[in-house]
């Protein structure tokens, strides 16, 4: 029981930085994992990388080995056009950056071709910002089969290519099964797959953006797992980049956890009810409360009020992102 615990608490987030923060200290110490932290005072962006080694990190973070970039930038829920700009200038040097390292810009081949695919169902706005994201690209792909990929090096254009393989429920079909047959066709050197994210904190939502070169899991932060679009999966490298824009039911009730235990603690006819759940661990804490909440709502997951707003904002940031990583 005390493992199928851990597996439960552990499922609650897509992001590598709140798997970290399970840990005591700055996170250090975890075997197998490298981190580091730091900030772009100028853009007011704070910057953490999680660099998973080996199986022993694997284990320790939930999550399988590679990179994963998280950028916070508390000011995207504002519509502040110039700090928009100013993160989607430092996530594109980011995806660079990743790609570079993975030899996607190769030496002598000046126009790399990427496939971004904008996981996620359009009719719902917190699971719509993939889609979204593909709607605002400019796809350059088609120009070099017209005019010959001299003309895309010439103006040193990418040649940029992009799907939105819907959700199982419209296609019949698994979102890897759609993709793994447009490589065959396209032959694209990586692909990028954009998708919403759940979190483990209200905090997070909409103003954290993850990127990482491990690929991604479609519906798997809400517990709906799928076919992984990997490199293993796929046969090229997949990056992946999301922002969460749900957190679980149970996650927010944990997150004012310590603020109840006060309150019982208080009063003498509850002081031990407080003592008990304060004696908790934060995973059997977390088993506690969702034990309690879903037989009688189900399992739940929150969206902030406006995310009709933040997901179009979002989408405008990330799009300039990714043209800006690849156009240059």
């Amino acid at each position: 029981m005390e493992e199928n615990r851990e597996m439960v608490f552990q499922v609650r987030t897509d992001l590598a930085l709140e798997e970290k923060e399970r840990f005591p200290g700055d996170g250090g110490e975890i075997p197998g994992v490298v981190l580091r932290e730091w900030k772009e005072k100028d853009r007011n962006v704070h910057l953490t990388e999680v660099v998973i080694k080996d199986r022993e990190g694997e284990k320790a973070m939930g999550k399988p080995a590679g990179t994963y970039l998280t950028l916070e930038a508390p000011d995207l829920i504002r519509k502040d056009e110039d700090y928009h700009k100013e993160v989607a200038a430092e996530l594109a040097l980011r995806i660079r950056s990743l790609m570079e390292q993975r030899g996607i810009f190769k030496e002598g081949k000046c126009v790399p071709s990427v496939l971004v695919i904008g996981l996620g169902n359009p009719d719902a706005t917190p699971d719509s910002l993939g889609p979204r994201v593909l709607e605002n690209l400019r796809m350059t792909r088609h120009l070099g089969l017209e005019y010959g990929m001299e003309f895309l090096e010439k103006n040193g254009y990418p040649a940029l290519s992009g799907m939105i393989p819907g959700v199982m429920a419209q296609t019949g079909m698994e979102t890897a099964e759609i993709i793994r047959g447009i490589i065959r066709e396209t032959g694209p050197d990586a692909v990028l797959a954009v998708d919403a994210l759940a979190a483990r904190s209200v905090k997070r939502l909409g103003v954290t953006i993850q990127l990482s070169d491990t690929g991604i899991h479609p519906g798997s932060g809400v517990g709906n797992h799928r076919n992984s679009l990997t490199e293993e999966s796929l046969g090229v490298p997949v990056f992946a980049l999301g922002v969460p824009t749900v957190v679980g039911a149970a996650a927010i009730v944990h997150d004012t956890a310590d603020a109840l235990v006060e309150a019982l603690k208080r009063e003498k006819a509850t002081d031990a009810y407080g003592t008990y759940l304060e004696s908790l661990k934060p995973e059997d804490r977390y088993e506690l409360i969702r034990e309690l909440l879903e037989p009688q709502f189900g399992p739940m997951y929150v969206t902030p009020h406006n995310i009709d707003e933040r997901v179009e904002l979002l989408s405008y940031t990330i799009s300039e992102a990714i043209h800006g990583a690849l156009f240059g």
